[in-house]
């Protein structure tokens, strides 16, 4: 992986413990999912008004929107102004009523993948539910045909191949929150492993 050297300007936006890189990493547990356009769904369950599902057609039919954020991985790589393409949660929340006690999101995935977000940075204005980066369709080993991006949090809360947004009162850690990685994720604060949870009370 080429590191680039850090500027002063751009140290503002690198977090503490990272190195720049100009390639794009590939990081998965296990094999990447299979994927048919004709059985791919999309569902939004939980403590919503009204379950919600999506055909792949249906999904490209919402709103597109482009943004450009970096990317932190929590082995120490960032990678900086990334292009996005694809559905702003904002726009996807416009088809969604939530129930008053909803306070977090579980995000499942395929390859029995999941993450969780407090449901107040989920709803920021920089999340997104992603098909395209730096102007080509993801590739399938980064999470085609759909991801999350969360740019705010380390790169495994913008979770690969989601298939479905589960709305819940209670936290659920995902698979690596349940495997020693923090549950919250913050860069800027080196939010990396579970321990510095019991540091922070």
């Amino acid at each position: 992986m080429s590191k680039r050297p850090i500027s002063e300007q751009l140290a503002a936006r690198v977090p503490p413990g990272q190195v720049l890189t100009d390639k794009f990493p590939v990081l998965t547990y296990g094999p990447t999912p299979p994927f048919d356009p004709r059985t791919w769904d999309f569902r939004v369950f939980g403590l919503v008004e009204m379950p919600l599902r999506l055909t792949y057609e249906e999904f490209h039919a919402l709103p597109r929107s482009e943004m450009v954020a970096d990317f932190h991985c929590v082995t120490t790589w960032s990678r900086l102004d990334n292009r996005w393409e694809g559905v702003r949660i904002a726009d996807l929340m416009q088809l969604v009523r939530l129930a008053p006690e909803a306070r977090f999101v579980i995000v499942h995935c395929d390859g029995d993948y999941t993450t969780n977000l407090p449901l107040h940075e989920f709803l920021d204005e920089d999340t997104m539910l992603a098909y395209r980066h730096d102007g080509r369709d993801l590739e399938p080993d980064h999470g085609y045909p759909l991801r999350l991006v969360v740019p705010k949090l380390y790169g495994w809360k913008s979770a690969k191949w989601v298939r479905a947004l589960e709305f819940s009162a209670n936290d659920q850690r995902g698979f690596w929150e349940v495997r020693g990685y923090h549950n919250h994720a913050d860069p800027w604060k080196e939010e990396r492993y579970s321990f510095q949870e019991e540091q922070e009370d």
